[in-house]
Order: C-alpha cells, then structure tokens, then sequence
C-alpha cells in the first residue's frame, strides 16, 4: 500500500517534465515573445515548470527549460530563458532553431508583426514596436522580449 502512495505522489511530477508540448505553447508563449503580454517572469517560470520540468540551469540571470518538440512558427525551439530575480527586467527568451531573417519573416507572415532594423551593424537586431526583439546567437535565432519590472508601491500606497 505504501509503494502506491509513492508512486502516487511521484507520477503528477515526472508526468509533467515529459509530457507532450500543451496546445497553448504558441499562444502563450508566442505572444510573451511577441511582447503582447505583460511578461511577468513569476507566470512564464510557473508556466514552464508545470509543461517542461524544473531549469536543467540558471545562468546569465536566467533559468533555462529545455523544450523538445516544441515549435514555433513553423521552427523548432530547444530552450526557453525565463529571469530570474537578480536583473531589473523580466524577460522571456526562447532560441529558435532558425536564422532571425527566416524567423523573422514566419512571424511577419503568420501574425502581421513587423520587425525593424535597429542597428546597423553585420548581425543587426530586429525589433517590434511592442519591444519584442530578435537577434543573433551563434548561428541561431534568440526571440526574448523584456521589461523593466514595475516599482513596489510606496508604503503610503499600499
């Protein structure tokens, strides 16, 4: 009786790491990219542990999810970066296996967004006028959008 009640236990929580990708990924996750959405790192963080597991690692202000299967117009996404509480912006990142003009063009073509050259440099950044941003990591697309996080009320406020 008692073997049952441990595996009870233990199946919601290795269910969930290797669980199929949820239908909403795209919704949720894209339009975060997309900076559609207040990006609140607590909701993107809680949002992949219950879909993908705990971060394999938390680096450069960042957990990191690994997403197998996942996609996202129309490319593979392998990880996806959420912040962690030691930078002034909450951000989500996701890196796309693609190359950010081919990214860039599947998300003009599928949700109307347009990006625009900020720089002019050899690997230029791309930016949305929501903030969403699209750049270059190595030889892949890294898509993240970010905010600076909102000040505590003052405690007359609160």
């Amino acid at each position: 009786m008692r073997a049952w009640l441990v595996l009870a236990a233990v199946l919601p929580v290795c269910g969930t790491a290797g669980a199929a990708v949820p239908t909403h990924f795209g919704t949720v996750l894209g339009n975060g990219l997309l900076c559609r959405d207040q990006t609140s790192n607590r909701y993107y963080f809680d949002y992949m542990v219950r879909f993908f597991g705990q971060p394999y690692k938390r680096e450069g202000g960042a957990y990191w999810f690994r997403t197998p299967e996942a996609t996202l117009w129309g490319f593979p996404i392998r990880e996806v970066m959420v912040s962690d509480e030691s930078w002034p912006y909450s951000f989500v990142g996701a890196l796309a296996d693609a190359t950010p003009e081919k990214l860039e063009a599947a998300i003009t073509a599928q949700d109307g967004v347009r990006y625009a050259k900020i720089d002019r440099s050899r690997y230029p950044v791309r930016e949305t006028r929501t903030g969403g941003r699209i750049v270059y990591a190595n030889r892949q697309a890294k898509i993240y959008c970010a905010k600076f996080k909102p000040l505590p009320l003052p405690p007359a406020l609160r």
